[in-house]
């Protein structure tokens, strides 16, 4: 990446001691994560950190101290729909399409008004899709040819695009991936991965939450690392796979065994989903709140 390149890129996404706490239990303590235009960056971190909390939080799911700004707009006291509004979007960890839907028809779904007017207006208009806004959309992702197919029809990673492409229709800006690439094999996740940084040429940001390092550290600008909530890492990806810290968060030990540091390294170039370090989906025992 040049520096030009850098220096062209405006801030979209920036949060400011972003906090949440469940009772007694602190899921996110001041976080700090910005994300550029065209960036892609990752967020990445052991089971129970706290990545799908904070992306609740800066979507406007969960209650949350802090700020949060797109494009330098406030929006931490603003409802996930004008959030949404503004050009922030997310995918769910659980996000599955209506399989009974055309492709072109679930993205439909997603853009349709909200509200008691828009429903009233939808009984007595019937609903009009915006073709063009929904094309655009399967463009970014390469699924045009596949807008009058159903899910059902499509491979693994087609379906995984049509849930990205869901989350960019209608004018978004910046995009947060929550483990869009799980189940993929590892030739899945490079075609994957490719489409995901076409759409960031568009100048969309894109915040990638994944446990397949292999993708993760192909695909990412950056990356921040958080442990029990807090971020204890960011950098490029060559200097996240060196960092100490990140090591022993992952392997649950504060001692750094240098045959972990190797495999770590591997895990960029192995041609598989791996996690880091070891290889597999990590376990610890953190924050409740579910497998963030």
């Amino acid at each position: 990446m040049s520096e030009s390149t850098v220096l062209e890129r405006t801030t979209l996404l920036q949060t400011g001691g972003l906090s949440v706490r469940y009772g007694g239990v602190s899921a996110n303590t001041d976080v700090d994560i910005t994300v550029g235009s065209g960036e892609i960056v990752g967020l990445i971190g052991p089971n129970g950190a706290g990545k799908t909390t904070f992306v609740d939080a800066v979507t406007g799911f969960t209650k949350a101290t802090g700020t949060v700004s797109l494009a330098g707009e406030r929006l931490e006291k603003a409802s996930p729909h004008r959030r949404r509004r503004a050009g922030m979007a997310r995918t769910w960890q659980a996000g599955e399409l209506f399989t009974d839907l055309t492709v072109s028809q679930n993205l439909a779904v997603a853009v349709q008004p909200v509200g008691l007017r828009a429903m009233v207006s939808d009984v007595l208009n019937g609903s009009r899709p915006p073709a063009e806004t929904i094309d655009h959309a399967l463009d970014l992702v390469g699924l045009r040819d596949a807008a009058d197919q159903r899910p059902g029809e499509l491979t693994l990673g087609q379906q995984k695009l049509v849930g990205v492409a869901r989350a960019l229709v209608g004018g978004t800006r910046l995009v947060l991936l929550d483990e869009p690439a799980a189940g993929l094999d590892t030739h899945e996740s490079r075609d994957f991965g490719a489409e995901l940084r076409r759409i960031a040429a568009t100048g969309i940001g894109i915040l990638l939450i994944d446990h397949d390092m292999s993708l993760v550290l192909d695909v990412c600008d950056r990356l921040y690392v958080l442990d029990f909530g807090k971020v204890i890492a960011s950098g490029t990806p060559a200097a996240i796979q060196d960092d100490p810290a990140v090591i022993s968060a992952y392997l649950g030990s504060p001692e750094v065994d240098p045959d972990a540091v190797a495999e770590l390294d591997a895990a960029g170039s192995s041609g598989g989903p791996t996690d880091l370090a070891t290889g597999t989906e990590p376990t610890t025992t953190a924050a409740p709140e579910e497998n963030r």
